[in-house]
C-alpha cells in the first residue's frame, strides 16, 4: 500500500517541485506557497499526501510547522525499484549463460 502511495505522491509535478524545494533544507508552508503559482491550502494538500508517502517529515517549530525530507520514503522507493533491476539482472544471467 505504501508503494502506491509513494509513487501516486512521485506523479505530480507540483509535489515533484516541493521535493526540489526541500533538497535546500526545511521550509515553512509559507516558504514553500511562496514558490509555486497554487493557493497555500492546495499546497498544504500536496505537503500532507507526501507526508503520508513518508516522503516528507513536518515538525513543529513554535507557530510553525516546517517540512523536511525524510530519507527514509526514498529509501522504500530506492529498495523498491532495486527489486526490478535484481530481476532484470538475474533474467540476464540466466540468457547469457544458455548462449552458444
Amino acid at each position: 500500500m505504501l508503494r502506491n502511495t509513494l509513487f501516486d505522491a512521485l506523479g505530480n509535478p507540483v509535489r515533484r517541485g516541493i521535493l526540489e524545494l526541500l533538497r535546500d533544507g526545511p521550509k515553512s508552508v509559507g516558504d514553500i506557497a511562496a514558490a509555486f503559482p497554487v493557493s497555500r491550502p492546495a499546497i498544504s494538500r500536496h505537503l500532507k499526501l507526501l507526508t503520508e508517502a513518508e516522503l516528507v517529515a513536518r515538525s513543529p517549530h513554535g507557530t510553525r510547522n516546517l517540512y523536511a525530507i525524510e530519507p527514509t520514503g526514498f529509501a522504500n522507493a530506492q529498495e523498491y525499484l532495486a527489486s526490478f533491476w535484481d530481476d532484470a539482472l538475474a533474467r540476464f544471467k540466466v540468457v547469457a549463460e544458455n548462449l552458444p
